[in-house]
């Protein structure tokens, strides 16, 4: 992949061929919105407007992450006492999307698929293919 298109804008499908290329990731629709899971639990949402996403991050961190880049990720009310940042899509190139979301994905995997995937501890934008097709789970 060229360095050019890892730093082009991210879109909502981007996020969605990333997380469904996570192992035994299925995504399900609810508050009528897509959001993803990994062994029943939920890593990831993609709200309405499709403009950002909600991930999983400790407190600590999240906290962290809103002071240090406050363009980039924020807490939603509703979401201020749970361990959830959002995260705004435009401000993401590939590989930060790809961290992202392999970090929320390891938050909320079974030890078995930690164990099974070490690799996914660091992941780049080629080595999600090119061609999941959206809504399609994977295990």
């Amino acid at each position: 992949m060229s360095k050019s298109r890892s730093r082009a804008r991210v879109t909502s499908d981007d996020v969605r061929r990333i997380a469904l290329a996570l192992p035994e990731t299925v995504e399900k629709i609810a508050w009528s919105m897509p959001t993803f899971r990994v062994a029943g639990k939920m890593f990831l949402t993609v709200p309405d407007d499709e403009t950002s996403i909600a991930v999983r991050c400790p407190k600590i961190e999240r906290d962290e992450l809103v002071l240090a880049e406050p363009d980039k990720f924020w807490v939603a009310a509703h979401e201020a006492s749970s361990a959830w940042v959002r995260v705004r899509l435009a401000a993401l190139d590939a590989q930060e999307l790809t961290d992202i979301l392999a970090d929320s994905w390891r938050q909320a995997a079974p030890p078995r698929l930690l164990e099974e995937h070490p690799e996914l501890g660091v992941l780049t934008p080629e080595d999600i293919p090119e061609d999941i097709p959206a809504g399609i789970p994977r295990a």
